[in-house]
């Protein structure tokens, strides 16, 4: 959609063309990309106007899908954007994060590797923290209750075994399958991964309570296999 603005100035604008009347005329989906950030920014800066600074988180952005993964501070670095700007944002975009992660489906069934890449990437992809989920199963491998255990790194201190099955037994599940997700977007799992599962292992061992799988999630492009995750179950060592 070509843009409607090309000199970014809200006063020069016929007042049928500004953002707002656009919206109440003719809806959402009439609007460009730019447009819909004027919304959300509803006024400008020092300076900058706030078609302005929406066409510059467009333009440093590529698109809207980028800003999903932004914080405060990436916000921040736009002239004309300030703490509660970049915070209401980073809210807005949350939102949207959680509504692409809700598909609907109640009880998904999470018997392949791919299924659980595939369920968890609107919760990982972008993430520059490493975060640690368990995923609680019942006998038809069917999800009753996904936990994030841990958020920052997932070492084998940080996602203890106690911490996932606990989680396991209250909600009444039969097995687990645990995921923890690369920022490198490499899913090549490390000593510390390695060891983890083993500890993880063993105490699905000791209480009966099945460890379907521990996949570690990353990137298609960066994975030399092309899939995106590394699953220890593919691999044999579960």
């Amino acid at each position: 959609m070509s843009d409607p603005y090309p000199t970014l100035r809200v006063k020069d604008l016929a007042v049928n063309d500004r953002p707002q009347e656009r919206l109440q005329r003719l809806g959402p989906s009439a609007l460009s990309d730019t447009e819909l950030l004027a919304l959300l920014l509803r006024s400008g800066g020092k300076g900058n106007n706030v078609l302005t600074i929406a066409q510059q988180l467009v333009t440093a952005a590529g698109s809207l899908r980028p800003l999903i993964t932004w914080t405060e501070t990436d916000f921040r670095r736009i002239k004309g954007i300030g703490r509660v700007k970049a915070l209401q944002l980073v809210a807005v975009l949350e939102v949207a994060r959680r509504v692409l992660a809700d598909t609907g489906e109640t009880e998904p069934l999470l018997n392949r590797p791919e299924l659980v890449r595939d369920h968890l990437a609107p919760h990982y992809t972008g993430l520059q923290i490493e975060k640690f989920w368990v995923l609680c199963l019942n006998r038809k491998n069917r999800l009753l209750k996904q936990v994030e255990i841990t958020s920052g790194t997932a070492t084998s201190s940080l996602a203890h075994p106690r911490e996932v099955f606990r989680e396991a037994i209250r909600h009444g599940a039969t097995a687990v399958i645990c995921a923890h997700n690369h920022p490198s977007g490499d899913p090549a799992p490390s000593a510390a991964d390695a060891q983890m599962t083993r500890q993880l292992r063993d105490a699905a061992r000791a209480i009966d309570i099945e460890l379907v799988d521990h996949v570690v999630l990353g990137r298609a492009a960066n994975d030399p296999h092309g899939t995106g995750f590394y699953s220890f179950r593919q691999a044999g060592a579960l």
